[in-house]
């Protein structure tokens, strides 16, 4: 791949199992993408239509109200402090969604020439960002030691598309390599809320930074937690000289998140039991699903956190993806997030429960 291809959107490919799925009686049950279908809860929507009357333009920087409602939320949530989020230097903004920080990470922190580092298995967009950026990859799991020119890491955990949790232990050997050779280390946390068999810990945290959020950085997104994706909610945070490097880019680029929206983030970072409620659904889901899928003959591997299920069979990832939309339902095969996901595929939690049941009854038919 060279700095001037991007791959095909991967999802287009889907189509002839989408078609094949959709000649079941029953109709689709379409688990192949994770966007959220369960209503925007009200303390986001109320927020949002108060703050309405905006006819000036929003900052890059973020509210006030929002910046400290981030900064409470990471310590209330995550057990993280981030430096003054009011300082001179900011240490948390608001992003429009994580999916444009992702993509942009490497332009916005201005990285010239080198190589980002991303998981084995991964969401396709860090790749993309380092694309779009005039960047190589390499995939890795573990601190590497033949990479000649690394210049930003990508960790993502809870992981898309296998659920996989980074032990503390994990994300101190990536700390501790990335601050010995100077390299930014940016850990992808938009599941965090979302721990099942484990719970995760943010590479912010101090069990893992230290006392000092030197040379990293962690993505968070109101999309899944606070159903919300469609609002475009994200936030950048941790080491104030790279969040700054970010904010000056966008700036100059005029990426800015909607004020309403920052107004209705600021709400829902400081409520909890929207987030609680949200939980509890993906968890019944998730224990539905599961059953359903191990019974069909399927092996859930990883999946401890997060919205999906990592389920394979021990055969090609097409193939599966054919049985399943025989049956009506869609799923993403695990080679979109690369070769060592062939074997694989990922079914989205987010799903009615009208949905899953149709789902869980095709599988266990």
């Amino acid at each position: 791949m060279t700095s001037r291809s991007l791959p095909d959107f991967p999802w287009d490919s889907l189509r002839p199992a989408r078609a094949r799925a959709a000649e079941h009686p029953g109709g689709v049950v379409d688990l192949s993408i994770g966007t959220p279908v369960d209503p925007t809860p009200d303390v986001l929507r109320t927020a949002l239509a108060d703050a309405a009357d905006a006819p000036g333009y929003p900052t890059a920087l973020g509210t006030a109200d929002l910046r400290t409602a981030a900064a409470d939320w990471l310590s209330r949530r995550l057990g993280v402090t981030v430096a003054d989020p009011l300082g001179a230097v900011p240490s948390v903004i608001p992003t429009v969604g994580s999916k444009e920080l992702v993509a942009l990470l490497p332009t916005l922190l201005g990285l010239q020439g080198g190589t980002v580092v991303i998981p084995e298995v991964a969401y396709p967009t860090y790749e993309v960002g380092a694309v779009v950026a005039g960047l190589s990859v390499l995939r890795s799991d573990t601190p590497p030691a033949d990479v000649a020119d690394p210049v930003l890491v990508w960790l993502n955990s809870p992981g898309n598309p296998h659920g996989r949790v980074l032990s503390p232990e994990q994300l101190r050997a990536w700390v501790a390599w990335g601050r010995e050779r100077g390299v930014p280390v940016v850990a992808d946390e938009c599941y965090v809320e979302l721990g099942w068999d484990v719970a995760p810990t943010s590479v912010l945290h101090p069990s893992v930074a230290g006392p000092m959020h030197d040379g990293l950085l962690a993505v968070h997104s109101l999309s899944k937690q606070s159903t919300a994706a469609g609002y475009r909610a994200g936030l950048l945070s941790g080491d104030p000289a790279l969040v700054a490097r970010v904010w000056e880019a966008r700036r100059h680029l005029g990426l800015l998140v909607p004020g309403p929206v920052q107004a209705a983030m600021a709400a829902a970072l400081g409520d909890d039991g929207h987030v609680e409620l949200a939980r509890s659904r993906y968890g019944a889901r998730r224990d539905r699903l599961r059953a359903a899928v191990e019974a069909w003959g399927g092996r859930v591997d990883h999946s401890e956190a997060g919205l999906y299920l990592w389920v394979t069979r021990d055969e090609d990832c097409w193939t599966t993806v054919d049985r399943l939309a025989d049956l009506g339902v869609v799923v993403a095969p695990g080679a979109f997030y690369g070769p060592a996901g062939e074997r694989h595929v990922r079914l989205a939690l987010t799903a009615t429960d009208e949905r899953v049941d149709a789902a869980v009854a095709r599988l266990t038919a």
